[in-house]
């Protein structure tokens, strides 16, 4: 998937070291919306996993049951996204209270990590809410962006450096990592495959990279009725799914082991 925007994310226990995971040198995030995906990504050699709903929208704040289950089915760190809905990062009132609630679950059925944030109408970060869930790659001055992140106690952003992908992006990404001098991790993400993951984490000396590393697998259903949609006509047929592919984890691992140990 080739995934737009960015992210912030904070741990649980708010430490601020932002290295945890990267005990092979490097650490491979894998965004995930089903258990299946889930295991397929810790079977491939995943860090950890960012767990969303709709990816198709970027992202949206999964169920608390996948989240149950998949915290019963991997060891690796599970993050969870909180975004009550796709579109801008311009929340309403309700839509806040909604948010607060979604990580008063998560944590309660056992999120390791939480991906959230908003921005204001003018684009900026909105230190009110200490958020900035896939809004880095929308705020008008990135490298100011970054500071206040620091100063809002994030360890950890990802971003596409401000573009339609990650290695579009590189020239950001590389300018933003010697920004944060180690201060919090920035995490590549947007568009990574096995094709263009050694160019870019050579090229921004980044030592996280986010990736969905999704294949199509056809449905288990024999009935088939090919005259009902349950989705809008344009997206994928009902009868294909996208799922986290084990072995294109594992060659992204590979690659990057190569690169970073």
């Amino acid at each position: 998937m080739k995934r737009q925007g960015a992210s912030c994310e904070r741990k649980l226990t708010r430490t601020s070291s932002g290295k945890t995971g990267a005990a092979n040198g490097f650490l491979m995030e894998v965004c995930v919306d089903s258990v299946e995906s889930a295991v397929n990504a810790e079977r491939g050699g995943a860090g950890r996993i960012e767990l969303c709903s709709d990816l198709l929208e970027g992202g949206t704040t999964p169920s608390m049951g996948v989240l149950q289950v998949v915290k019963q089915c991997v060891q690796i760190p599970v993050f969870v996204m909180i975004r009550p809905r796709g579109g801008d990062f311009l929340y309403s009132d309700r839509e806040i209270e909604v948010m607060k609630a979604d990580i008063r679950l998560a944590k309660l059925y056992g999120a390791d990590g939480l991906v959230f944030g908003a921005l204001t109408e003018d684009g900026h970060i909105d230190k009110e809410l200490c958020m900035s869930l896939l809004a880095f790659d929308m705020v008008p001055d990135p490298v100011a962006a970054l500071e206040t992140l620091l100063s809002l106690g994030f360890e950890r952003v990802l971003t596409s450096g401000c573009d339609s992908s990650a290695l579009e992006g590189l020239p950001l990404i590389k300018r933003l990592i010697d920004q944060a001098k180690g201060r919090i991790v920035v995490m590549p993400g947007g568009g990574i495959t096995d094709r263009n993951l050694q160019r870019i984490l050579e090229g921004s000396a980044a030592t996280e990279f986010h990736c969905s590393a999704r294949s199509s697998r056809d449905s288990g259903m024999k009935f088939r009725n090919s005259s009902v949609v349950m989705g809008a006509s344009l997206t994928n047929s009902e009868y294909s799914l996208k799922v986290t592919d084990v072995t294109k984890v594992r060659t992204l691992n590979a690659i990057a082991k190569n690169i970073l140990v």
